[in-house]
């Protein structure tokens, strides 16, 4: 062995016999991420129809195998006959998809292409799971779909049917997040919590605010706290700061830029005065 590593590794093995946070996720790791995102893509071949329905039953023994093996039998069980439910809501969501955006042709469009189809049944899968108390395995799902997609949705957010994120780049829903039913969100969407300095000192609280049913948000607002509620069928405007209650049926919007007419000027490439 070279001179140089023999001290170089008996340091990090002094790292590693100490209590630091990496040595405690070596300590804890449990889910292998692998094992976790083969179960979940063939969650998803089940429940958005991609294997044939005759072998629909030799699937379902794969998947539960899969997922006995990562979060034992019991709570496998409950997951497989959670499916049919999950299945229901994601088929709703693809209908809000379909439904929500005039460009969109067919359905198996939506479900191959549209992004944020891929991130809201990952999400569909990945909450059980979080529910179950499996939250490593949730937050692996959530996040493959989050660097797939661009949309960050915790898998502990509760989501009602019919939802449909619009482009999706940059959406971000917090883990006490709720949202009710028909609910549309536009790209860049921030559902998030006030920063925390201390941090860690608002966990098991409610941070994120709560969306009720047929809300619409435009793209890039930013709505803040767990005691913010934004009332049934109220619609926000585009690059919203929010951080209070809003009524329901209330349009909320920022001030529209001003107009002027632009000068003429004798070179055409010089910038104009704002």
């Amino acid at each position: 062995m070279a001179n140089h590593i023999q001290p170089v590794a008996q340091r990090l093995k002094e790292q590693r016999a100490k209590n630091d946070p990496v040595s405690e996720a070596r300590k804890n790791r449990g889910q292998n991420p692998e094992r976790v995102l083969e179960a979940l893509e063939k969650l998803r071949e089940v429940l958005l129809d991609q294997t044939p329905s005759e072998e629909l039953e030799c699937d379902l023994e794969v998947a539960h195998g899969l997922a006995r093996g990562l979060i034992g039998p019991e709570k496998a069980n409950h997951l497989i006959e959670c499916l049919p439910e999950i299945r229901h809501s994601i088929a709703m969501d693809v209908e809000a998809a379909f439904h929500g955006d005039p460009a969109a042709n067919t359905y198996a469009e939506v479900i191959a292409a549209y992004p944020s189809v891929l991130a809201v049944s990952t999400y569909r899968i990945a909450h059980p799971f979080y529910e179950l108390d499996e939250l490593v395995a949730a937050r692996i799902m959530s996040e493959n779909a989050h660097r797939r997609t661009g949309i960050d949705i915790h898998p502990g957010a509760s989501i009602g049917r019919h939802f449909f994120i619009d482009h999706g780049t940059g959406v971000v829903i917090g883990e006490t997040t709720v949202i009710g039913d028909r609910v549309k969100l536009y790209h860049g969407v921030t559902l998030g919590a006030f920063s925390n300095r201390e941090g860690r000192s608002d966990k098991g609280r409610k941070r994120h605010p709560t969306l009720e049913d047929d809300v619409t948000i435009y793209p890039n607002a930013t709505i803040l706290g767990g005691e913010t509620v934004i009332g049934k069928g109220a619609v926000i405007g585009g690059n919203a700061w929010l951080t209070r209650s809003v009524e329901p049926n209330t349009m909320v919007r920022v001030d529209p830029p001003q107009m002027k007419l632009r000068q003429e000027r004798d070179d055409p490439g010089e910038d104009y005065d704002i």
